[in-house]
Protein backbone atom coordinates (compact mmCIF):
# COMPACT_ATOMS: atom_id res chain seq x y z
CA UNK A 1 0.00 0.00 0.00
CA UNK A 2 1.32 3.15 -0.79
CA UNK A 3 3.13 5.46 1.79
CA UNK A 4 0.23 8.39 1.66
CA UNK A 5 -2.24 6.27 2.58
CA UNK A 6 -0.83 4.63 5.53
CA UNK A 7 -0.45 8.09 6.93
CA UNK A 8 -4.47 8.57 6.75
CA UNK A 9 -6.76 7.72 9.57
CA UNK A 10 -7.30 3.82 8.73
CA UNK A 11 -11.68 5.78 8.85
CA UNK A 12 -10.28 7.94 5.91
CA UNK A 13 -8.14 5.42 4.20
CA UNK A 14 -10.98 3.00 3.57
CA UNK A 15 -13.85 6.08 2.59
CA UNK A 16 -11.93 7.03 0.07
CA UNK A 17 -10.94 3.46 -1.13
CA UNK A 18 -14.63 3.54 -1.62
CA UNK A 19 -14.79 6.49 -3.76
CA UNK A 20 -12.24 5.10 -5.72
CA UNK A 21 -14.07 1.68 -5.72
CA UNK A 22 -17.13 3.68 -7.02
CA UNK A 23 -15.19 5.43 -9.76
CA UNK A 24 -14.42 2.28 -10.83
CA UNK A 25 -17.53 0.58 -10.72
CA UNK A 26 -19.20 3.75 -12.70
CA UNK A 27 -16.20 3.60 -15.13
CA UNK A 28 -16.72 0.26 -16.08
CA UNK A 29 -20.52 0.41 -16.19
CA UNK A 30 -20.06 3.23 -18.69
CA UNK A 31 -17.82 0.48 -21.12
CA UNK A 32 -20.48 -1.90 -21.00
CA UNK A 33 -23.21 0.16 -21.85
CA UNK A 34 -21.19 1.32 -24.88
CA UNK A 35 -20.77 -2.26 -25.79
CA UNK A 36 -24.56 -2.88 -24.73
CA UNK A 37 -26.02 0.39 -26.60
CA UNK A 38 -23.50 1.29 -28.81
CA UNK A 39 -25.90 3.69 -30.97
CA UNK A 40 -26.60 5.85 -27.85
CA UNK A 41 -24.33 9.01 -26.90
CA UNK A 42 -22.48 8.23 -23.99
CA UNK A 43 -19.84 10.99 -24.59
CA UNK A 44 -21.46 13.37 -21.90
CA UNK A 45 -21.72 10.64 -19.12
CA UNK A 46 -17.90 9.24 -19.78
CA UNK A 47 -16.91 12.92 -19.87
CA UNK A 48 -18.68 13.73 -16.34
CA UNK A 49 -16.98 10.25 -14.88
CA UNK A 50 -13.49 10.80 -16.24
CA UNK A 51 -13.94 14.45 -14.83
CA UNK A 52 -14.92 12.91 -11.33
CA UNK A 53 -11.53 10.86 -11.89
CA UNK A 54 -9.30 14.01 -11.90
CA UNK A 55 -11.20 15.90 -9.12
CA UNK A 56 -11.19 13.11 -6.69
CA UNK A 57 -7.25 12.80 -7.27
CA UNK A 58 -6.92 16.19 -7.00
CA UNK A 59 -8.73 16.27 -3.67
CA UNK A 60 -6.91 13.29 -2.70
CA UNK A 61 -4.14 15.28 -2.03
CA UNK A 62 -5.90 17.41 1.01
CA UNK A 63 -6.41 14.73 2.63
CA UNK A 64 -2.98 13.08 2.57
CA UNK A 65 -1.83 15.00 5.77
CA UNK A 66 0.55 17.19 4.83
CA UNK A 67 -0.79 21.17 5.74
CA UNK A 68 1.59 23.09 2.74
CA UNK A 69 0.30 20.64 -0.06
CA UNK A 70 -3.18 21.04 1.35
CA UNK A 71 -2.84 24.67 1.32
CA UNK A 72 -1.20 24.46 -2.22
CA UNK A 73 -3.94 22.70 -3.53
CA UNK A 74 -6.80 24.74 -1.91
CA UNK A 75 -5.19 28.44 -2.94
CA UNK A 76 -5.18 27.17 -6.48
CA UNK A 77 -8.42 26.02 -6.50
CA UNK A 78 -9.26 29.57 -5.21
CA UNK A 79 -7.50 31.20 -7.73
CA UNK A 80 -9.15 29.04 -10.61
CA UNK A 81 -12.55 29.98 -9.15
CA UNK A 82 -12.01 33.66 -9.10
CA UNK A 83 -10.42 33.70 -12.12
CA UNK A 84 -13.53 31.73 -13.66
CA UNK A 85 -15.09 34.62 -12.01
CA UNK A 86 -13.04 37.32 -13.37
CA UNK A 87 -13.85 36.22 -16.76
CA UNK A 88 -17.63 36.30 -16.01
CA UNK A 89 -18.11 39.47 -14.40
CA UNK A 90 -17.13 42.38 -16.83
CA UNK A 91 -14.55 44.10 -15.15
CA UNK A 92 -13.31 48.29 -16.16
CA UNK A 93 -10.25 48.45 -18.01
CA UNK A 94 -9.11 50.75 -15.09
CA UNK A 95 -9.05 48.15 -12.67
CA UNK A 96 -6.29 45.70 -13.75
CA UNK A 97 -4.14 47.56 -11.58
CA UNK A 98 -6.31 46.34 -8.45
CA UNK A 99 -7.03 42.75 -9.65
CA UNK A 100 -2.98 42.75 -8.75
CA UNK A 101 -4.34 43.33 -4.85
CA UNK A 102 -7.05 41.03 -4.94
CA UNK A 103 -5.22 37.95 -6.71
CA UNK A 104 -2.36 38.79 -4.03
CA UNK A 105 -5.07 37.89 -1.39
CA UNK A 106 -5.68 34.63 -2.49
CA UNK A 107 -1.52 33.22 -1.37
CA UNK A 108 -2.22 35.44 2.10
CA UNK A 109 -5.58 34.00 2.95
CA UNK A 110 -4.07 30.88 3.02
CA UNK A 111 -0.88 31.68 4.33
CA UNK A 112 -2.81 32.88 7.67
CA UNK A 113 -4.13 29.35 7.77
CA UNK A 114 -0.49 27.57 7.35
CA UNK A 115 0.94 30.35 10.99
CA UNK A 116 -2.46 29.17 12.31
CA UNK A 117 -3.32 32.98 12.81
CA UNK A 118 -7.20 32.60 13.48
CA UNK A 119 -7.56 36.13 13.98
CA UNK A 120 -6.51 37.55 10.50
CA UNK A 121 -8.02 34.44 8.93
CA UNK A 122 -11.12 35.81 9.30
CA UNK A 123 -10.82 39.26 8.93
CA UNK A 124 -8.64 39.55 6.44
CA UNK A 125 -10.83 39.72 2.80
CA UNK A 126 -14.10 40.63 4.99
CA UNK A 127 -12.46 43.86 6.48
CA UNK A 128 -8.61 44.46 5.06
CA UNK A 129 -9.23 43.43 1.81
CA UNK A 130 -12.59 45.81 1.80
CA UNK A 131 -11.43 48.83 2.81
CA UNK A 132 -8.06 48.31 0.66
CA UNK A 133 -9.41 47.65 -3.08
CA UNK A 134 -11.66 50.72 -3.00
CA UNK A 135 -8.85 53.02 -1.73
CA UNK A 136 -6.83 51.17 -4.35
CA UNK A 137 -9.66 52.30 -7.02
CA UNK A 138 -9.68 55.90 -5.47
CA UNK A 139 -5.91 56.39 -6.46
CA UNK A 140 -6.83 55.30 -9.96
CA UNK A 141 -9.67 58.02 -9.91
CA UNK A 142 -12.18 56.26 -12.75
CA UNK A 143 -15.88 56.91 -10.97
CA UNK A 144 -17.73 55.84 -13.19
CA UNK A 145 -19.23 51.98 -12.29
CA UNK A 146 -16.67 52.57 -8.78
CA UNK A 147 -19.51 50.73 -6.33
CA UNK A 148 -20.67 47.91 -9.44
CA UNK A 149 -16.98 47.09 -9.66
CA UNK A 150 -15.80 47.62 -6.14
CA UNK A 151 -18.56 45.57 -4.26
CA UNK A 152 -18.63 43.01 -7.80
CA UNK A 153 -14.88 42.25 -6.93
CA UNK A 154 -14.90 41.82 -3.16
CA UNK A 155 -18.10 39.33 -3.41
CA UNK A 156 -16.16 37.59 -6.11
CA UNK A 157 -13.20 37.39 -3.17
CA UNK A 158 -15.53 36.51 -0.29
CA UNK A 159 -17.39 33.30 -2.10
CA UNK A 160 -14.14 32.06 -4.41
CA UNK A 161 -11.46 32.78 -1.62
CA UNK A 162 -12.56 33.61 1.74
CA UNK A 163 -15.95 31.40 1.82
CA UNK A 164 -13.82 27.96 0.19
CA UNK A 165 -10.17 28.68 2.12
CA UNK A 166 -12.66 27.42 5.16
CA UNK A 167 -11.90 23.98 3.62
CA UNK A 168 -8.57 23.97 4.27
CA UNK A 169 -9.21 25.58 7.54
CA UNK A 170 -11.52 22.82 8.74
CA UNK A 171 -7.31 20.76 8.35
CA UNK A 172 -5.72 22.78 11.62
CA UNK A 173 -9.56 22.56 13.76
CA UNK A 174 -8.43 18.99 16.00
CA UNK A 175 -4.81 20.10 15.90
CA UNK A 176 -3.23 17.36 13.35
CA UNK A 177 -4.32 17.72 9.59
CA UNK A 178 -4.38 14.08 9.32
CA UNK A 179 -6.82 14.45 12.18
CA UNK A 180 -8.54 17.73 10.10
CA UNK A 181 -9.00 15.60 7.23
CA UNK A 182 -11.39 13.37 7.71
CA UNK A 183 -13.66 16.80 8.58
CA UNK A 184 -12.76 17.93 5.27
CA UNK A 185 -14.23 14.49 4.23
CA UNK A 186 -16.73 14.59 6.00
CA UNK A 187 -17.85 17.99 4.65
CA UNK A 188 -17.24 17.50 0.97
CA UNK A 189 -18.81 14.11 0.35
CA UNK A 190 -21.88 15.16 2.40
CA UNK A 191 -22.01 18.44 0.33
CA UNK A 192 -21.75 16.29 -3.38
CA UNK A 193 -23.98 13.75 -1.98
CA UNK A 194 -26.37 16.26 -1.12
CA UNK A 195 -26.21 17.46 -4.56
CA UNK A 196 -26.81 14.25 -5.97
CA UNK A 197 -29.80 13.35 -3.56
CA UNK A 198 -31.79 16.58 -4.48
CA UNK A 199 -30.93 15.15 -8.09
CA UNK A 200 -32.68 12.22 -7.73
CA UNK A 201 -35.73 13.13 -5.20
CA UNK A 202 -36.09 15.70 -7.44
CA UNK A 203 -36.56 13.29 -10.96
CA UNK A 204 -38.57 11.28 -8.03
CA UNK A 205 -41.37 13.29 -6.42
CA UNK A 206 -40.53 16.72 -7.55
CA UNK A 207 -43.29 18.37 -8.52
CA UNK A 208 -43.33 22.24 -7.30
CA UNK A 209 -40.94 24.64 -8.07
CA UNK A 210 -38.52 25.73 -5.25
CA UNK A 211 -37.61 28.89 -6.92
CA UNK A 212 -38.88 28.89 -10.65
CA UNK A 213 -37.08 31.99 -11.67
CA UNK A 214 -33.65 31.50 -10.93
CA UNK A 215 -33.45 27.44 -10.98
CA UNK A 216 -36.52 25.72 -12.85
CA UNK A 217 -35.23 22.77 -11.95
CA UNK A 218 -34.87 22.74 -8.85
CA UNK A 219 -38.15 21.57 -6.24
CA UNK A 220 -39.20 21.43 -3.10
CA UNK A 221 -39.44 17.83 -3.15
CA UNK A 222 -35.97 17.67 -4.41
CA UNK A 223 -35.04 20.16 -1.53
CA UNK A 224 -36.33 18.53 1.28
CA UNK A 225 -35.70 14.84 0.04
CA UNK A 226 -31.64 15.98 -0.57
CA UNK A 227 -31.66 17.70 3.46
CA UNK A 228 -33.42 13.84 4.63
CA UNK A 229 -30.37 11.80 2.97
CA UNK A 230 -27.98 14.57 4.13
CA UNK A 231 -29.05 14.23 7.28
CA UNK A 232 -29.17 10.49 7.39
CA UNK A 233 -25.62 9.93 6.14
CA UNK A 234 -24.11 12.73 8.17
CA UNK A 235 -25.68 10.55 11.07
CA UNK A 236 -24.48 7.35 10.21
CA UNK A 237 -20.49 8.21 9.14
CA UNK A 238 -20.22 11.29 12.13
CA UNK A 239 -19.34 8.88 14.88
CA UNK A 240 -16.53 7.71 12.07
CA UNK A 241 -14.96 10.96 11.03
CA UNK A 242 -16.03 13.80 13.76
CA UNK A 243 -16.19 14.61 17.13
CA UNK A 244 -20.45 14.91 16.46
CA UNK A 245 -22.88 13.84 18.97
CA UNK A 246 -25.98 12.33 16.78
CA UNK A 247 -27.71 14.54 17.48
CA UNK A 248 -25.32 17.41 16.49
CA UNK A 249 -24.20 15.17 13.33
CA UNK A 250 -28.00 15.61 12.09
CA UNK A 251 -28.01 19.36 12.70
CA UNK A 252 -24.81 19.50 10.59
CA UNK A 253 -26.77 17.18 7.58
CA UNK A 254 -29.72 19.81 8.19
CA UNK A 255 -27.08 22.89 7.86
CA UNK A 256 -25.09 21.10 4.79
CA UNK A 257 -28.64 20.16 3.34
CA UNK A 258 -29.85 23.50 3.37
CA UNK A 259 -26.91 25.27 2.83
CA UNK A 260 -25.94 23.32 -0.29
CA UNK A 261 -29.39 24.40 -1.62
CA UNK A 262 -28.90 28.22 -1.13
CA UNK A 263 -25.69 28.10 -2.39
CA UNK A 264 -26.70 26.42 -5.47
CA UNK A 265 -28.75 28.64 -6.61
CA UNK A 266 -26.97 31.65 -5.42
CA UNK A 267 -24.51 30.65 -8.28
CA UNK A 268 -27.10 29.91 -10.47
CA UNK A 269 -28.44 33.60 -10.13
CA UNK A 270 -25.61 34.93 -10.96
CA UNK A 271 -24.65 33.38 -13.70
CA UNK A 272 -28.50 34.22 -14.98
CA UNK A 273 -27.69 37.72 -14.24
CA UNK A 274 -24.19 37.48 -16.29
CA UNK A 275 -26.27 35.39 -19.13
CA UNK A 276 -24.44 32.59 -19.13
CA UNK A 277 -25.36 28.37 -18.74
CA UNK A 278 -22.14 27.47 -17.39
CA UNK A 279 -19.47 29.39 -15.06
CA UNK A 280 -16.63 27.83 -17.62
CA UNK A 281 -15.25 24.92 -19.43
CA UNK A 282 -12.32 23.77 -16.98
CA UNK A 283 -14.43 20.36 -16.21
CA UNK A 284 -15.51 18.17 -18.79
CA UNK A 285 -19.45 17.21 -18.22
CA UNK A 286 -19.65 19.69 -15.68
CA UNK A 287 -19.19 23.22 -16.89
CA UNK A 288 -16.69 25.77 -15.17
CA UNK A 289 -15.06 25.23 -11.56
CA UNK A 290 -17.98 27.23 -9.84
CA UNK A 291 -20.51 25.12 -11.32
CA UNK A 292 -19.23 22.06 -9.33
CA UNK A 293 -18.06 24.42 -6.33
CA UNK A 294 -21.60 25.97 -5.96
CA UNK A 295 -22.49 24.36 -2.79
CA UNK A 296 -19.76 24.24 -1.18
CA UNK A 297 -19.24 28.35 -1.16
CA UNK A 298 -21.53 28.11 1.41
CA UNK A 299 -21.62 24.98 3.03
CA UNK A 300 -17.80 24.90 4.23
CA UNK A 301 -17.74 28.33 6.46
CA UNK A 302 -21.00 27.53 8.14
CA UNK A 303 -20.22 24.08 8.57
CA UNK A 304 -16.21 25.33 10.12
CA UNK A 305 -17.78 27.91 12.60
CA UNK A 306 -20.58 25.28 13.52
CA UNK A 307 -18.22 22.68 14.58
CA UNK A 308 -15.53 25.16 15.87
CA UNK A 309 -17.78 26.67 18.03
CA UNK A 310 -19.16 22.97 19.77
CA UNK A 311 -15.76 21.09 19.99
CA UNK A 312 -12.34 23.37 19.28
Amino acid sequence: MPEFLLQMAPELRWALLAVFALLLVASSAIALLGVRYPGKDWRELKARINTWWWIVLVFSLTLIGQLQIALAVFGLISFLAFKEYLTLSNTRQADHVVLFWAYLAIPLQYFWIGIAWYGMFVLFIPVYMLLLLPMRMVLIGETKGFLQSASSLHWGLMICVFSLSHLAALLTLPGSPAEGAKLVFFLVALTQANDVAQYLWGKSIGRRKASPTVSPNKTLGGLLGGIFTTTLLAWLIAPYLTPLSPLYAACAGVLIGTMGFIGDIVISAVKRDLGVKDSGTLLPGHGGILDRLDSLTYTAPLFFHFIRYLYF
